[in-house]
Parts: C-alpha cells; sequence; structure tokens
C-alpha cells in the first residue's frame, strides 16, 4: 500500500542544508523521478536506473534524512520506497543562526589530532585491527598513517589535542558544548584494577577530570576487531559539557570553566584535550577508542547547543 502523499512540505531555515544536499545529487533527483506517484522496491529501483543496488541504498538515505522519501518494508524484508510530497516550501534563514541545527555536531576521527605529547608504552591499531608502525615508538603519531587510527594509546602521562573549527557564526550565543568519547586507563596489557585521571581541557581552560577505574579487557569490545589481541578492548563513553554555570562530567560538577571563559571565535579553532597530567594523581595513561573499536560506534564528538530563544 502506497504511503499518503502530501501536497507539500514546508522546511524551517534549519533544514535548507540537508534538502539542498538530498536534491544536489543528479542520481537522487532521478530516484525521485521514478518514484513519481508510485512506490517502488530498492531492487526496483536498482533495475530501472541501471545503478547497483548498493549505490541505491546510500542515496535514498540521504533522500530520507532530508524527508522527501519514505520506506517501509514489503515481501521478504525488501525496503519499499515512496516520495512523502509533491511540492517543497523552504523558509529563508532571516538572522544569523536560522540556517544551523538546534544542535551542531562535529564528529572528529581519533587519528586527526593536530598535537601530541606521548611516551612508551604507546601506539596505534586501525579500524582491522593492525597495528600502525611500531609499538611503543612515539614516532608514529607523526606518521601520516595516523589518519586510519581507530585505536590510540599512551601510558603515564601526556596528551592529544585537536583543533575543532566553530560552526556558529558571530552573534549566536551558547547554551553550552559536549565532548564525548570513548577512553579507559593504558596498562601493559591490560588490568580491571588500573585508574587513570583523565582531564579535558578547551581553548587552554580545564573543563574537568575523570577517573578512569580501569584499562578494560575482562571482554571483547562489541566492535573490536577479532584480529586484536593485545589486551584493551573497550572503554566508557565519557560526556564533559561545558555550560554558563561550569563544567560537568558525566553530569557531576568538575570545574568552574563556563562557556564566556572559552573565548569562542568564528574565525579560530577550538582546542580540545585529552591528557593525563603531571599533577595528578592516577597517571597511568589512556586509550582512546574510534568507531571500530571498543562498545561505541563513535569518533570524537563535540556538540554546539544553542539557546532555546534563537531557534
Amino acid at each position: 500500500m502506497n504511503e499518503p502523499v502530501q501536497d507539500i512540505i514546508r522546511y524551517p531555515a534549519s533544514r535548507i542544508l540537508d534538502v539542498a544536499k538530498a536534491l544536489s545529487g543528479d542520481l537522487r533527483v532521478r530516484i525521485l523521478e521514478a518514484l513519481g506517484d508510485k512506490s517502488m522496491s530498492v531492487s526496483q529501483l536498482a533495475e530501472a536506473l541501471g545503478v547497483a543496488q548498493p549505490t541505491i541504498s546510500i542515496n535514498v538515505q540521504t533522500l530520507e534524512q532530508a524527508e522527501l522519501v519514505t520506506s517501509t518494508q514489503g515481501a521478504n524484508r525488501e525496503k519499499i520506497c515512496s516520495v512523502t510530497c509533491r511540492s517543497i516550501q523552504l523558509e529563508l534563514p532571516a538572522k544569523p543562526g536560522d540556517g544551523l541545527h538546534a544542535i551542531e555536531a562535529i564528529h572528529m576521527p581519533i587519528g586527526m589530532y593536530s598535537h601530541c605529547s606521548v611516551s612508551p608504552s604507546c601506539g596505534m591499531a586501525a579500524k582491522d585491527g593492525a597495528v600502525i608502525g611500531s609499538q611503543d615508538d612515539p614516532r608514529v603519531f607523526y606518521m601520516p598513517e595516523r589518519i586510519d587510527a581507530s585505536l590510540l594509546w599512551f601510558a603515564g602521562t601526556g596528551y592529544i589535542e585537536y583543533y575543532f573549527s566553530n560552526p556558529l557564526p558571530p552573534g549566536v550565543a551558547l547554551d553550552e558544548i559536549r565532548i564525548r568519547a570513548e577512553l579507559c586507563s593504558e596498562a601493559p596489557a591490560c588490568n580491571m584494577e588500573w585508574a587513570s585521571d583523565i582531564s579535558l581541557t578547551v581553548n587552554g581552560h580545564h573543563a574537568g577530570t575523570w577517573t578512569c577505574p580501569s584499562d578494560f579487557g575482562d571482554r571483547k569490545g562489541k566492535l573490536t576487531p577479532e584480529r586484536w589481541k593485545s589486551g584493551t578492548e573497550y572503554g566508557m563513553l565519557t560526556e564533559w559539557r561545558i555550560t554558563n554555570d561550569g563544567s560537568l562530567v558525566n553530569g557531576f560538577t568538575a570545574a568552574d570553566t563556563t562557556i564566556d571563559m572559552l573565548q569562542l571565535s568564528f574565525n579560530q579553532p577550538i582546542a580540545v584535550r585529552f591528557e593525563v597530567r603531571e599533577d595528578t594523581v592516577n597517571k597511568h595513561g589512556l586509550n582512546l577508542f574510534g568507531s571500530h573499536f571498543g562498545d561505541h560506534p563513535q569518533d570524537i564528538v563535540l556538540e554546539f547547543i544553542r539557546r532555546a530563544d534563537q531557534e
């Protein structure tokens, strides 16, 4: 049965980029043409358009994200696609920030850091579990292959620092920023009783210290490849929040740093540093997990949360 098709869908200014992306590809326009006034399965679209089925699936997903196409499950669990409307209406932005989502997120691969200070034991692994370069050689952290890292680690004290771009134009105020990453301590092989004090700084301001209780290796990580046999398997998803009133780690007050203290500038990068500091008690390194290692399918996530009165 075909889903009901609306005559027109109105998109707010914050959805313009989603719709523009969906309509910017020739194949996606051809998919909309093929669907027309009827529903079709992904395999039928592939046959009609002469394109491989996986390619059709990827492009249908983009159209779904923009809510231009909807899908249901047909016979044999096959995906049946339909258009959602006949026309669209776009609301143009009228002031800075109108074209942004209430939450803007940047996903940073763990190998794309800008600065680091590490010492053995240290190293990196790719998403298939293969070690990048040589273990316990800090020079690996400066090799171009580091961009493929899905796990990195160092013992003792040190840091990994990332530069994020600022998506918010001048004049757009924030309610808070959030940084999430999967982390754990670093011990030889693994050690379930190996605490490490892992701190986060943003633009040089301390946002709080989280004490990880362990270098977790008691079970296989949900995403960790079978090829990986070096002990550490997964971490804990940890979140730092910097608000107008101070900073929190996993929901608990952790520092006095506020949004205003960060002095965010549209033309300047935002420096995010994960660090085990010399002045801490538990100086037992860290493991940082990417989207193909550990328990959580994500890299480092930096979110910008806008004030409700600007939406």
